[in-house]
């Protein structure tokens, strides 16, 4: 059923790559459709409750039906719906282009996958080293948990009381040479005990953010080299997933562990001050938990600046092979530049794959309900009759959200590098010989832009 997940998660990006623009634009539409139909609508019955004196005791009422018979209730539904559509209207008249121009970055990534299908298999790679990471981490935190003193004692004569026994080694319990030793209990220092583990968790942080930044950085490097290709796909390089990954491991570990050391640290100082919350939970001081709230609010804010400003560095270190802080600033500034670009891409992006994560999560679930529930008999299958079947349901949408997370995780590490690309291509290049734009007719269209000789991309 992991398979057939897989298979969809695929199938899907192949729609978007097709019906992409159909999609976007029919949801803008349908949402344009939905608050016109539903604010006339309201204004209508506003009109007719009005007209025919209805109640206006606004008093609170025990039964909910009652207000749907004030002409108030409508009237605030209708106020509140036509705003939302005018906002839409006003928005499309100002971002059309911008619309049109995320679909086009979207269309172009979606070609950048099918000309490297190894991408979607890449994600294995980074799951295994997660896995690991975890499995290390699981692993000294049960020996943390475990470590301690033994004190082992043993009467001062045969039959003697253990209180004023003597010291011998645990080691030789049940031996000959220490015939009387018994097991007494274990000591610990709990102070380095909690230091240990604290160190323990920052290290599975730094690991785990940098097997991120390093499948960031390979896919990134994928993904630029089809866009910096002349004429696509003729130019595109052979094995561009294995090319950028030795790039990465080659010349970029450096920058990679710095950046997913500043990550770590503030994935650290939030899990520390989560303990702290855990620990004044009982507290009566409410000043502490309110500075504690607002430190946590703060750290989570700067976290996800840091993650937004760490993935934008490593693409523009597998493009220009920059150091982490050159990378940051330059692509913070490139997005500034076009902020209102980046804004429309990043919600049209979210769209998307929200919509194909949902489709596929709930699809499977369905799927999973209606087989293990055995509603459903194919012939040739064996029949499963399941008493408790939302188990095996609960693992199935699960397991497809993660597979169709991963997928849609290239996805977007394609959108981010494709955009990052144009602009750089927009900035750096006028269409010469010299300088020619490697983006799409498409997008040179969309921004009224084009190659000064024959040779375009396609």
């Amino acid at each position: 059923m992991f398979l057939i997940t897989a298979l969809i998660a695929l199938l899907w990006i192949i729609i978007m790559r097709i019906l992409g623009r159909f999609l976007i634009w029919a949801t803008i539409l349908f949402a344009v459709i939905i608050l016109g139909t539903g604010a006339g609508y309201c204004w209508y019955r506003y009109k007719m409750l009005y007209d025919v004196g209805a109640i206006t005791d606004y008093s609170f009422q025990p039964d909910i039906s009652v207000y749907f018979e004030m002409p108030t209730t409508w009237l605030i539904i209708a106020t509140v719906l036509s705003v939302a559509l005018l906002v839409i209207l006003i928005t499309l008249l100002f971002v059309r282009t911008r619309i049109a121009l995320a679909v086009a970055l979207i269309e172009e990534s979606s070609k950048a996958i099918g000309c490297i299908m190894s991408s979607l298999l890449f994600p294995i790679f980074p799951f295994v080293m997660h896995l690991l990471a975890f499995i290390l981490w699981a692993l000294v935190t049960i020996w943390l948990a475990t470590f301690g003193i033994e004190n082992c004692l043993m009467p001062r004569t045969p039959g003697g009381a253990l209180s004023d026994g003597v010291p011998c080694d645990c080691s030789k319990l049940g031996t000959d040479s220490q015939p009387g030793c018994q097991y007494i209990n274990m000591t610990r220092d709990e102070t380095r005990v909690f230091a240990m583990q604290a160190f323990n968790l920052f290290g599975f942080f730094w690991m785990s953010c940098f097997v991120s930044g390093l499948a960031d950085t390979t896919l990134a490097g994928a993904f630029a080299s089809y866009y910096w290709a002349l004429n696509k796909p003729k130019d595109v390089p052979s094995f561009p997933i294995v090319k950028s990954i030795g790039r990465a491991l080659r010349y970029h570990l450096g920058t990679i562990a710095f950046g997913s050391l500043i990550l770590a640290t503030v994935k650290f100082l939030r899990a520390m001050l989560n303990y702290l919350d855990k620990k004044l939970s009982t507290a009566k001081n409410a000043v502490a938990k309110f500075i504690l709230m607002c430190l946590k609010c703060c750290f989570w804010c700067f976290e996800a600046f840091l993650k937004f400003l760490t993935r934008n560095a490593y693409i523009m270190t597998a493009i220009y092979g920059k150091n982490f802080c050159a990378a940051a600033k330059d692509s913070f500034m490139l997005i500034m530049e076009n902020v209102l670009r980046y804004a429309v891409l990043d919600k049209v992006t979210d769209f998307l794959l929200f919509l194909g994560k949902t489709t596929i999560t709930l699809g499977m679930g369905v799927v999973a309900f209606y087989w293990f529930s055995g509603r459903w008999i194919i012939d040739g299958l064996p029949h499963i009759d399941l008493y408790y079947y939302f188990v095996p349901i609960i693992i199935v949408v699960v397991g497809a959200y993660l597979i169709a997370d991963s997928f849609f995780d290239v996805y977007e590490i394609a959108v981010d590098t494709t955009f990052l690309c144009f602009l750089e291509d927009a900035k750096q290049n006028n269409g010469t010989p010299d300088k020619p734009y490697y983006m799409s007719s498409e997008l040179q269209r969309i921004l009224g832009k084009q190659n000064q000789f024959n040779t375009q991309c396609k």
